[in-house]
């Protein structure tokens, strides 16, 4: 499964847009007065101006033998959040990923993430182009019984690790959706972010199919390719 394209909200797309584009240095792709997108490897990354602000989790991709590069590159172009005293890393062991997270400009909780049982190493030095593609997007939910079962429904994704009480996933190691029980586990690790319900756009591909989803309020809905982006 692969996450093709996102869009996200901010009320901060002017700061935003430097970031990705100056501060990280990713290839601007399009531009309107009111959204623009990135290419981050096989995802294009959207943010379309709100009114409001609106926070979310996501995780980037990275090649396995270059955590310690990307946490060096990364560190020189933008805070990252210390985990505990000296300690920036964080590893998984039941999901044999190790992780670093940082802020961008709306306050979204970013991270990049090394998962060593796809093999995907690089003999290339760290830099923008390494990233190979968004690897989790947040996605809470009241029930994640029935958010998995509407997954699999939608795009025939299968739940992967964690329960379904507190934390549970669903999708491959090249692309999860994240779903917290945001009543029982209220913040995304290792921030004090608070998770909450917000709307986003996204185009998954499982198994050579294209489906466009809509997550708004709460709900999951199956979109067109011509209602992905709201302008």
């Amino acid at each position: 499964m692969k996450f093709k394209k996102l869009n996200l909200y901010t009320n901060k797309l002017e700061e935003e847009q430097e970031f990705y584009t100056k501060t990280l240095g990713f290839e601007l792709i399009s531009t309107t007065q009111i959204s623009f997108t990135v290419q981050l490897g096989w995802t294009e990354l959207s943010f379309t101006k709100s009114e409001q602000a609106h926070t979310y989790h996501y995780c980037f991709l990275i090649p396995s033998n270059r955590l310690q590069d990307a946490l060096q590159w990364t560190s020189q172009r933008t805070n990252l959040m210390e985990i505990e005293q000296g300690r920036y890393t964080q590893h998984f062991e039941s999901w044999n990923a190790e992780s670093f997270y940082f802020f961008d400009a709306s306050g979204n909780l970013a991270e990049m993430i090394v998962r060593f049982d796809l093999e995907n190493e690089s003999q290339q030095s760290f830099d923008q182009s390494s990233v190979i593609g968004l690897n989790e997007m947040g996605m809470p939910t009241l029930d994640i019984p029935m958010t998995q079962e509407r997954l699999h429904a939608l795009i025939a994704s299968q739940a992967w690790k964690g329960n379904e009480h507190r934390f549970g996933t669903n999708g491959d190691q090249e692309a999860i959706f994240l779903l917290p029980n945001y009543k029982v586990k209220e913040t995304w690790f290792p921030s004090n972010q608070k998770i909450t319900l917000e709307p986003f756009e996204v185009l998954v591909e499982n198994n050579g199919e294209p489906y466009y989803l809509k997550f708004a309020q709460g709900q999951l809905i199956p979109i067109t390719a011509s209602e992905y982006l709201p302008f």
